[in-house]
């Protein structure tokens, strides 16, 4: 959330204070870590590098379609026989649930930025920070398991493969482990994410899935027996009604069917249209939109079409034996059959193409994770500075992904629920944000809120049952949300002496002018509590009765925001002289008192500053101070500003501080 006023005239605005910056490193390997650059795909947002949603649509479907990989495979362990049935399931929910919350979604958070931003806007203060640092634990449980589950599965492709399985033997846990190096040295040296790239990986992929799923399904069709035996199987003394109801239980276990919809928002700014959004944030951007929504439809039902029938064709060509914990189609479902119905010549095309939609799908959720977490956890100023630098990111996240794959022995069913659990999380949250969107635009939206609050009903029971049957996701998603929130914090509270301001104005061109009349005059800044006339001449006569004072007096009352929850704020100055010839300065807008009088302070270039002490429990101070942005504001002014003045030049004539017991 910008704090930057865009509606101020040039000509009322302040020139901001440099601000202080560490030192940049000098050894060759800091240069090369911290090379301040940007990443490809914001790059391209800048420049508006956009293309039509036909050719964006395989970023995002590297990630969904690539759950083909091992979806089946899931559904036949978690539903056996009836995995057709419950795929069904899976694919209405899709299209009546997914599908239409996440067009609202588009149509809402325009810039990409997805569910977790349009919350934070319904959300006001630390209870909508805090929400967001939830929703980015859960995220990063999503796109760290995509990572992991992807680069599992396709280690899993290449070492069953007849001809590699002789040289790479059974070393899933050292393959994986490699394949997601070998995406962290690409990110390392400069990731490109190519739509072109990912066209070349995804089609072909698609195409090869049609052709093993047609030459099944047209082995089926020969064997009519095999569809009289599965239907023995399902059936064995139940009605189909109570066929339906088991298999809407076992749905829950499928939802990786439903991955990708978060992603296909996120590419949204690279969807062609004739507005651009991201140039006019007044703007809606329709075109851009309604392309997306194009995109996320097509892939949705491309998506369901290849769920059913895959399930189909694998739950009825393929034996239990081999889809079980061990069995030869054990996460490689479809490939199972590609070898046995088409050679292993086909069959290890196939696993190629898997291999790589499978790694390109982990590359797309690394620049997930790569451009999620700066966009919010540097603005809360609950980060540290080397998390706007792509490589040590990369590091950090390789690191996290090996920690995971050690954990999950690099198993594809095991890590199935955690992410699960991460993309439910975030399809909870879309829900429920278009729900209460709808809800406060008025009556006539509250009939179409009351369907969305259903279907976010309908994902809370599916993250549930995944959360109450295997608790990894959510353990995994909590221990995300404990380190951002510690980490957040400790960040927070290194930075707290900071300035904390991005944007100064004059909300009138009196206050200019009285303003100018006094900076760099050496006048004496005395804050205040309040700006009546007889505050204001207590002060002074407690100030005078001390101190002899020449000149003018500047009284400073700064009034705190609302939202005392935002790391940055945007300062408005009001200035008048009153009839002593005194100067009264109110500042509105400061989210915390010692750093915005610092500021001004600053600003100002006072001769001196006479500041109050409360002298009362200074812990309790200090958590006011990090909460509520109040505090020891006399001991931390001056903190504030010798921080401030280690950085700034020596020559500079500094004001005198007076601490003064209120």
């Amino acid at each position: 959330m910008n704090n930057r006023n865009n509606n101020c005239p040039d000509e009322l605005r302040i020139a901001p204070l440099p601000v202080p910056t560490s030192s940049p490193p000098t050894s060759r390997i800091g240069k090369w870590l911290f090379h301040p650059e940007l990443s490809e795909i914001q790059k391209k947002i800048i420049k508006h590098e956009t293309k039509p949603w036909y050719q964006v649509i395989w970023l995002t479907g590297v990630d969904y379609f690539s759950t083909l990989g091992y979806q089946p495979g899931i559904a036949l362990l978690a539903a056996g026989a009836i995995s057709p049935l419950a795929t069904l399931i899976l694919v209405l929910v899709t299209l009546f649930c997914a599908l239409p919350t996440y067009s609202q979604v588009a149509k809402r958070s325009y810039n990409g930025e997805g569910s977790i931003s349009i919350l934070e806007n319904l959300l006001k203060g630390w209870s909508a920070k805090f929400f967001v640092l939830v929703m980015l634990g859960f995220a990063s449980t999503d796109f760290i398991i995509t990572i992991t589950l992807s680069a599992a599965d396709a280690a899993l492709h290449l070492a069953e493969n007849p001809l590699a399985h002789a040289f790479l033997g059974d070393s899933r846990m050292a393959i994986t482990i490699a394949l997601m190096a070998l995406l962290a040295a690409v990110f390392l040296r400069g990731f490109k994410e190519a739509i072109g790239l990912a066209s070349l990986i995804a089609i072909p992929y698609i195409i090869l899935n049609f052709v093993v799923l047609f030459v099944g399904f047209d082995h089926i069709l020969h064997q009519p027996e095999l569809i009289f035996q599965w239907q023995l199987d399902i059936t064995k003394g139940t009605d189909w009604t109570s066929l339906f109801i088991v298999s809407a239980l076992v749905f829950p276990k499928l939802a990786l069917g439903m991955s990708g919809f978060e992603t296909g928002v996120s590419v949204m700014p690279l969807v062609e249209g004739d507005d651009h959004g991201v140039e006019d944030h007044q703007k809606i951007p329709l075109q851009r939109i309604s392309n997306t929504r194009k995109l996320l439809t097509f892939a949705a039902v491309l998506m369901c079409f290849l769920l059913l029938i895959s399930s189909l064709v694998t739950t009825i060509l393929i034996p239990p034996s081999a889809y079980q914990a061990g069995g030869e189609a054990n996460g490689r479902a479809i490939s199972y059959l590609a070898h046995h119905l088409l050679g292993n010549g086909f069959g290890t095309v196939y696993d190629f193409s898997t291999i790589f939609v499978l790694w390109f799908a982990g590359a797309s959720a690394m620049a997930g994770m790569l451009n999620l977490l700066p966009k919010y956890l540097p603005r809360f100023g609950m980060a540290p500075d080397w998390s706007a630098y792509r490589r040590p990111l990369v590091i950090a996240l390789f690191i996290i992904t090996v920690i995971v794959t050690w954990i999950f022995k690099a198993d594809v069913d095991a890590q199935g629920s955690a992410y699960a659990t991460g993309v439910l999380a975030l399809m909870l949250s879309a829900a429920v944000a278009v729900a209460l969107s709808l809800w406060r635009e008025g009556k006539f939206q509250k009939l179409k809120s009351l369907y969305y609050f259903g279907v976010a009903i309908i994902f809370a029971y599916t993250f549930l049952d995944n959360v109450f049957v295997k608790p990894d996701g959510l353990f995994i998603g909590c221990v995300f949300i404990v380190m951002i929130l510690i980490m957040g914090v400790i960040y927070r509270w290194q930075r707290s002496l900071e300035f904390r301001v991005e944007d100064v104005f004059f909300q009138d061109a009196k206050s200019k002018e009285v303003w100018s009349k006094i900076a760099d005059q050496k006048v004496h800044l005395v804050p205040v509590a309040s700006n009546e006339m007889a505050s204001r001449e207590y002060k002074a006569k407690e100030v005078r009765k001390h101190y002899r004072l020449d000149g003018k007096i500047a009284f400073l009352n700064v009034h705190l925001s609302t939202n005392r929850s935002e790391f940055l704020s945007a300062l408005s100055i009001k200035a008048r002289e009153d009839l002593n010839g005194d100067v009264m300065i109110e500042v509105s807008g400061a989210i915390a008192l010692a750093n915005s009088i610092a500021y001004i302070s600053e600003l100002l270039n006072p001769g001196s500053l006479f500041i109050g002490l409360t002298r009362t429990n200074l812990t309790s101070q200090a958590l006011n101070y990090l909460i509520l942005g109040e505090g020891e504001t006399g001991l931390l002014v001056y903190r504030i500003l010798l921080r401030y003045w280690e950085w700034t030049s020596e020559d500079d004539v500094r004001p005198l501080i007076f601490l003064m017991s209120d």
